[in-house]
């Protein structure tokens, strides 16, 4: 009879082995409560123009040196849960409204941090998560008043590139005037009279080599492609579209055929080569002068497209290949026949060229109003090049958000400490327990400011206490001058720094409700984790090759 040994009492005693429990006050609540605040720590550095790059190496060995909060998260894997709804809640602002990663974790850091004072001070976690609730909707009730300006006319180049300046600021801090006035360039371009802005017609194309002011915008798309025939540019292209590869048609069935002499096997052969020379020759007689193909290009195909003068471009993208079937309006064909000249797309100009020492196939759309337009960036090295990719994303998206709604709120500081002071005098009025937390909710959009100011080199009390005075004086639009000495002020309408209003409006939303779902887990039951065979470590018993 098998030893029977008995369980500790308690919870465990219904849980497998090795099954973790936490519960408690002590044991969950601030433990996810310190989690999230060392994940909000990491990422607050990295606010605002001063804020400081992260080097994070991720699972494969690649390399991201960035202070974008969206793509640190991303490589960097976080495991425990309660941060993991943190993480999430900021991914879900990524998409919702593209930029604002960093003020949600910030923004939610502060709010657990603050809650744990209460909870320590004796609050019950109810009381706390009560108070969040009305002071977040209260936040958003007066978050509409704080709206000083907004977009009057996305058509126009120079009030576009004032509205995406602050946003490409705060990712490459120095080159915004150049950045915002290509990235506006490439939406006003694409962007059409019915108001429906896709992100995606915004392509960027990185070229290693030069520097970032060589970078420029074309109509049309870029291919770090070479073609695969003898002619390089056309004029006034006609583009056959295939999405298979350029290539005599195989049979689906396997067939043996008997050649008895020397004659019926050239003509065998010969038979092959005059079925592709028709299929390309047919292709040509429709007009078209350019065959684009999402497959590999045979030998003899590329001989007779050059004898029949066509240029050949391929891509391996199935993507690319759709985006090129939408710049230039064709049908991608999955059979090598001739296109009809509905399936056929037009561009005024298709040519290879060298930029640096790569080799690019550009397609190019003489009008500005087309589909698709590309930014092509220059610079020294791949991290750089990546780093001032996210700042156009950011810059892309800030336009996109103001397609949809016009509002811009001051930035740098400015509303987040207007809706500190009417918060914290919203929760003066308030009886119950609930005006602490709500005291405590308005002095967490403190940490923004604070951020800021510590991350360019200022006290951040002294900042905050001269914000607050310039507000209580009714000047709303005040906010911290980054370029000014010290704890310098600005009126940020005139400075022209603004933060849309759906970008503050989501973040405030998505970083309570986080918070409030951290707060609300009293428990942690953690099952054994399922583990089939470990991997074998090393190479222990291997012999070392010489």
């Amino acid at each position: 009879m098998a030893l029977h040994v008995p369980k500790a009492p308690g919870f465990a005693q219904m849980l497998k082995d090795g099954a973790k429990h936490y519960s408690g006050l002590e044991e969950a609540v601030f433990r996810n409560i310190q989690a999230c605040k060392e994940l909000a720590q990491t990422t607050r550095t990295a606010y605002g123009p001063n804020g400081m790059n992260k080097m994070v190496i991720n699972h494969l060995e690649k390399l991201f040196v960035t202070n974008d909060a969206a793509t640190i998260l991303r490589e960097l894997e976080v495991q425990h849960p309660a941060a993991k709804m943190i993480v999430m809640a900021s991914h879900m602002q990524e998409q919702e409204v593209g930029d604002g990663t960093n003020f949600v974790l910030v923004f939610a850091g502060a709010l657990l941090e603050l809650a744990e004072e209460l909870l320590r001070m004796g609050l019950s976690v109810s009381e706390v998560i009560e108070g969040y609730e009305m002071a977040c909707k209260k936040a958003l009730e007066i978050l509409p008043d704080c709206v000083c300006s907004s977009a009057k006319n996305l058509h126009d180049m120079d009030e576009a590139t004032a509205m995406i300046r602050p946003a490409v600021m705060s990712k490459q801090y120095g080159n915004e005037d150049f950045l915002a006035n290509l990235i506006a360039q490439a939406c006003v371009s694409i962007f059409p009279e019915s108001g429906n802005f896709n992100v995606d017609n915004v392509r960027v194309c990185k070229i290693l080599g030069s520097g970032l002011s060589n970078s420029s915008v074309l109509h049309g798309m870029v291919f770090k492609k070479e073609t695969e025939g003898d002619i390089t540019s056309v004029k006034d292209a006609k583009i056959a579209v295939f999405s298979c590869p350029f290539d005599c048609s195989v049979t689906e069935t396997k067939g043996t055929v008997l050649i008895k002499n020397a004659e019926e096997l050239l003509s065998f052969s010969k038979g092959e080569e005059d079925l592709m020379e028709a299929q390309v020759k047919a292709i040509a007689e429709t007009g078209a002068n350019i065959v684009v193909t999402g497959g590999k290009v045979a030998d003899m195909a590329l001989h007779y497209a050059n004898k029949y003068q066509l240029m050949v471009v391929r891509l391996n993208s199935k993507w690319d290949l759709r985006r090129l079937c939408k710049t230039v309006g064709a049908v991608a064909l999955p059979k090598m026949t001739a296109p009809t000249p509905e399936e056929m797309g037009h561009c005024d100009s298709v040519y290879l060229t060298e930029v640096g020492d790569t080799q690019v196939v550009v397609f190019k759309h003489d009008k500005e109003d087309g589909a698709i337009s590309t930014i092509v960036i220059r610079g020294s090295t791949d991290n750089l090049m990546d780093d001032i990719e996210r700042a156009v994303d950011d810059g892309v998206n800030t336009f996109k958000v103001l397609v949809r709604d016009k509002r811009l709120v001051p930035g740098a500081g400015a509303t987040e400490i207007e809706l500190a002071k009417q918060i914290t005098s919203y929760g003066e009025s308030c009886p119950g327990l609930e005006q602490y937390a709500i005291k405590k909710f308005g002095e967490a959009f403190e940490a923004l400011p604070r951020a800021l100011a510590e991350n360019s080199g200022v006290k951040g009390n002294e900042l905050i206490s001269k914000l607050y005075a310039a507000h209580h004086e009714g000047n709303k639009n005040m906010g911290f001058d980054i370029e000014g000495d010290g704890a310098a002020l600005k009126d940020m309408l005139e400075a022209g720094v603004f933060d849309p209003f759906l970008v503050k409006h989501w973040g405030i939303k998505l970083a309570t409700n986080a918070a409030v779902t951290v707060l609300r887990v009293d428990q942690i039951i953690m099952a054994k984790p399922a583990g089939g065979p470990k991997a074998p470590q090393g190479k222990k018993d291997w012999d070392d090759d010489e």
